[in-house]
């Protein structure tokens, strides 16, 4: 009974009649864009409480059983001046459009797609060789802009090929640069400047390290040192990959240190290493001791054999660094015992790598190459016609090995054409310049460092007067003493110094300028005394005249 209510209920609000099975939705199916259909107007009943739909346009589809019906969705209809193109997601032909309903059935399918398959073949040649002409196009095009970037490089200038390029491969990219921290490694070490060694040379100083200490090691306890051992230790105490690159490196630097050697027989304790297999060994070349003892590596010939180490890498920077000086306009000669540090332009980090040694390797099974090793291995099993023959043929295959002369490249002296800001400057001036140019570099160059000490201070000194004078001023006072006028200038100065460091400096002050700063010593106390009458710009002045003339 109350379903009955309910129903009765829904029938009396609704406006029409009983109409709800009447409006059975029709059987919709997909429309062909090949066929045009007739132009047709969608009612709705009159007692639906759904939205109407708007009226179709005039080129819109009847339903009919022949013809499918358009879809439920709109479809977005372009304007009849838009002509879509065939790469377009819009071409009548293109698969997304024609694609059918999910609620249509497959006979409709069935009846539909033989008559659009030629035209969706037809457009999708269309489509194909479109696409190709435009790639092909475009490849020309490229390949003719990549024609003209390879002509217009620097390094094809004179029109060659290059090697790469000759040989069917594409060129490689330009290498990877090296990290900041290694590039400007010399630029950030603390303390005074002198002769730094690039960064890669101080790993290698701390590769030799490591290893002399492990082979010290082994060879204390009269155990043969291999390689494998060497590396895996040496890798443990640097955390970096240690080969035999870098003992070739180790050996061109400091040849007398090892003895290299291919022995075999040697026991290993590993699987993938047989007991036949040759390995290269090394031992320490020690100066024999007096008696039968066998020399031992001890701490201070380790410590030894680390500083020849050490001063031969410096010596091959210095090699480097002289070649830098003979290639400047004019050049410069600077003595080696007098070099304190490098020139100002020469970058150390930029120096090249060391050259690894050859190192011994296994033996290998001899084979017969020329006609030479063939006469001389089967001699006793040829004829004398046969042995004539083959002496014929190793002299006419015999080749004289030119001579290669050893003597050092030097470096091409750059032109002393000047260059184009500088023309219609005289001659005479320019060099006049160079000339105190170099001559400041020199003095820069043999400095010791006590001298860049007192350079530094002569530096502060202009500003630590006027600190000074203000602190008198403040104190409204004669003198003060030693520790108490360090302390306020201390507190006072820009740069984090210490009191005794301002002590030093104090006593430059009353050194350069006696009259304007004197000390009085008096029991166990130093007093400073200070002429505040005195001019303090022409104090400074005077100061920074002295600095300048013991830069020159």
């Amino acid at each position: 009974m109350a379903q009955r209510r309910v129903t009765d209920f829904f029938l009396r609000r609704r406006p029409g009649p009983r109409a709800a099975s009447l409006r059975a939705k029709p059987n919709w199916r997909t429309p062909s864009p090949a066929k045009s259909a007739l132009p047709a107007q969608v009612s709705t009943s009159g007692g639906s409480r759904k939205r109407a739909r708007p009226p179709a346009e005039p080129a819109s589809d009847e339903p009919t059983h022949d013809q499918p019906a358009p879809p439920a969705r709109r479809r977005l209809r372009l304007p009849a001046d838009v002509v879509p193109g065939p790469g377009s997601p819009a071409a009548s032909g293109s698969p997304e459009h024609s694609s059918p309903s999910k609620k249509t059935k497959k006979a409709a399918l069935s009846g539909q797609l033989p008559k659009l398959a030629p035209q969706k073949d037809k457009v999708s040649s269309k489509v194909t060789l479109s696409e190709l002409k435009s790639c092909l196009q475009r490849a020309r095009e490229l390949g003719a802009r990549a024609q003209g970037l390879r002509a217009s490089a620097p390094g094809n200038d004179a029109g060659e090929p290059s090697v790469l390029e000759t040989q069917g491969h594409p060129a490689e990219p330009c290498e990877e640069k090296a990290p900041a921290y290694q590039r400007f490694h010399a630029l950030a070490q603390p303390g005074l400047p002198g002769l730094v060694l690039p960064y890669k040379y101080q790993v290698l100083a701390e590769m030799f390290r490591s290893m002399d200490t492990i082979v010290g090691m082994l060879y204390n306890r009269s155990e043969t040192v291999t390689f494998a051992k060497v590396k895996q230790g040496v890798q443990d105490m640097m955390r970096k990959r240690f080969e035999e690159r870098n003992v070739g490196q180790i050996k061109t630097v400091y040849p007398t240190s090892y003895r290299f050697r291919q022995e075999r027989n040697i026991p290993t304790f590993k699987d993938n290493v047989k007991r036949s297999d040759y390995q290269l060994t090394i031992e320490p070349l020690l100066d024999q001791e007096g008696g039968n003892v066998a020399p031992q590596l001890t701490a201070s010939r380790l410590l030894q054999r680390r500083q020849v180490f050490s001063q031969n890498l410096v010596e091959r920077v210095r090699e480097h660094h002289r070649v830098f000086l003979a290639s400047l306009n004019p050049p410069m000669v600077v003595p080696e015992d007098r070099l304190t540090r490098w020139h100002p332009r020469f970058n150390v980090d930029e120096v090249p790598d060391i050259e690894p040694a050859e190192l011994p390797q296994p033996p290998t099974t001899e084979t017969l190459a020329t006609a030479q090793e063939v006469l001389a291995r089967a001699r006793s099993l040829m004829s004398s016609r046969m042995e004539k023959a083959l002496n014929d043929l190793a002299l006419r295959t015999a080749v004289p090995s030119s001579p290669v002369s050893s003597s050092p490249v030097l470096p091409a002296t750059p032109p002393a054409t000047p260059p184009a800001p500088l023309k219609g400057v005289s001659q005479d001036l320019l060099e006049r310049i160079r000339a105190k140019e170099v001559q400041k570099q020199l003095a820069q160059m043999t400095r010791c460092p006590e001298q860049e000490q007192r350079l530094q201070r002569l530096e502060r000194l202009p500003e630590l007067a006027r600190v000074l004078r203000s602190i008198f001023v403040s104190e409204r006072k004669p003198a003060l003493t030693m520790e108490v006028a360090c302390a306020r200038m201390v507190g006072s100065y820009r740069v984090a110094m210490s009191s005794g460091e301002m002590e030093q400096h104090v006593q430059l002050l009353s050194e350069l300028l006696p009259d304007w700063l004197s000390l009085h010593r008096i029991r166990t106390d130093t007093y400073v005394k200070l002429d505040k009458a005195a001019d303090l710009a022409s104090v400074t002045a005077q100061l920074a005249r002295l600095a300048r003339a013991e830069m020159l």
